[in-house]
């Protein structure tokens, strides 16, 4: 087979749907072949990579919190206290009624998220306001019972890589604070994964159940639907109160604690995946690529000399941080060019008899197909100028296609005309019936208010005609 053909392999981006399920397979990210509807297999290089995205997370989150574990279990009494949250969450709950043959006496519910878990351990741990702000977060699994399609990384039965982070505070204050920074440490976190995101502010009808309010962020994919990547959920006192969460205040008194909490999950890898990928395969920003320049000696027989050359550069490569890594295999040149760039490793670095002779070396940027010819004694510097080049790139370009495919709309069917290509930027009265009619006539959803929108503005709402108190996101969502 020859190299064209193997690429013909991958389907064009255009058609998205086809590219990242070939994509997923291909750059041997997961293995979607488990014998279990909605629950799939890492493979070792995917998992690399889920490695280095969550070490950025938790690197983020132990600034300021703590990372703990709790159960997977749930009893039934404690899951079924916050009556609102359970509704948001009873249809898909799977639930353990036996232990080997013998029936439970409590059945247990696999987490679908940890509130109903967390929270009577935080009644016996929060006495005094000494206690607070207690901030504690954990990476889990978690299990919902999804009945629409699964889509690996995106809909999943099981959630493999489910951050969520759990504070709670004096004052109701203080827990929107702590909303703020939430959000401030998600956009840091996809600032380095080279993804931009956009925060609102969901209505009412699409808030966490059990909330008083929710923030959201969310990436815009090649298709032009949004992937919610990150929310983060001020809860009041609700489950304060439900769980009996106090504290003692200096004066003496027993007040109910005020909470929030946030989540991520392996979505992330979705929208880095999506979002950098082109028709050849993964683009892996460096950060988070498990190898970040891939050595291909340029050999045609045995030449012990240009060997012993890449394995030098190898060395250099580590000594200063760079995950590096020689392809000693028998393919020719193309076959590996080909395997590494359906990878995504962002650097390929060539040397042939002729380079050695000349004492450089090739480097090709996986991002744009750049070639640079740079002398072996340099070959450090110029490996770390091109990473950094390539991470600033990779952020720019993806800033840029966000907006451009933000739009300003005044009627429905400008939105209807735009949805196909991204987002649509509304007026909106604020009144539930127009923002459910908005979502029917569209056939897509509100995503939320952005920041800075929350003031009024102008125009009118294109259902009531009233003048807009907000501008809100419009899109199609997965």
């Amino acid at each position: 087979m020859t190299d064209k053909k193997k690429e013909a392999t991958l389907p064009t981006k255009k058609d998205f749907s086809e590219w990242y399920s070939e994509l997923l397979q291909a750059a041997e990210i997961m293995d979607v072949r488990y014998p279990v509807k909605g629950l799939y297999v890492w493979h070792p290089f995917g998992f690399t990579i889920r490695k280095n995205v969550y070490n950025i997370i938790r690197e983020l989150l132990d600034r300021e919190h703590m990372e703990t574990m709790f159960p997977l279990l749930i009893p039934e009494h404690e899951f079924m206290k916050e009556a609102e949250h359970i509704k948001g969450f009873e249809d898909e709950v799977y639930w353990v009624t036996h232990g080997g043959t013998t029936p439970l006496d409590v059945k247990l519910a696999l987490r679908p998220t940890s509130e109903t878990a967390i929270y009577p351990m935080y009644k016996l741990w929060v006495r005094s306001h000494a206690d607070l702000p207690l901030k504690l977060y954990q990476v889990v699994n978690t299990f919902r019972y999804e009945t629409k399609h699964t889509r690996p990384l995106i809909r999943l039965r099981e959630i493999t890589s489910f951050k969520e982070a759990h504070t709670v505070h004096a004052t109701w204050e203080e827990a929107s604070e702590q909303v703020e920074e939430a959000i401030r440490i998600y956009t840091e976190f996809y600032r380095r994964l080279a993804v931009p995101v956009l925060a609102s502010k969901r209505p009412d009808w699409d808030k966490f159940p059990g909330a008083d309010y929710t923030i959201a962020v969310d990436a815009l994919m090649p298709d032009g639907k949004t992937l919610q990547v990150g929310t983060a959920h001020h809860l009041g006192n609700n489950f304060a109160r439900t769980f009996d969460i106090k504290y003692e205040d200096p004066a003496g008194e027993q007040v109910y604690a005020h909470q929030t909490c946030y989540g991520i999950s392996e979505r992330s890898i979705a929208a880095l995946i999506s979002i950098h990928g082109d028709d050849k395969g993964l683009v892996l920003p460096p950060e988070v690529a498990p190898i970040e320049a891939v050595i291909i000696p340029i050999v045609f027989k045995v030449s012990s000399d240009v060997i012993q050359a890449c394995e030098k550069v190898q060395q250099t490569l580590q000594k200063t941080g760079i995950r590096a890594k020689i392809d000693l295999s028998d393919d020719r040149p193309g076959a590996k060019y080909y395997r590494w760039e359906m990878k995504g490793v962002p650097l390929r670095i060539e040397i042939g008899p002729r380079d050695l002779k000349n004492g450089v070396a090739v480097i090709v940027r996986r991002d744009n197909g750049e070639k640079i010819q740079v002398p072996l004694e340099n070959i450090s510097h110029a490996a770390e100028e091109a990473l950094r080049s390539i991470q600033s790139t990779l952020f720019k370009k993806a800033v840029a296609d966000v907006q451009a495919r933000i739009f300003d709309c005044s009627s429905l069917e400008d939105v209807k005309e735009k949805l196909p290509e991204g987002i649509a930027l509304l007026p909106w009265c604020g009144d539930k019936a127009c923002g459910l009619q908005i979502e029917e006539e569209i056939g897509a959803g509100i995503l939320g208010i952005p920041p800075g929108q929350e003031e009024g503005c102008k125009g009118q709402c294109p259902v009531c005609g009233k003048d807009a108190s907000v501008k809100v996101y419009v899109a199609r969502k997965y």
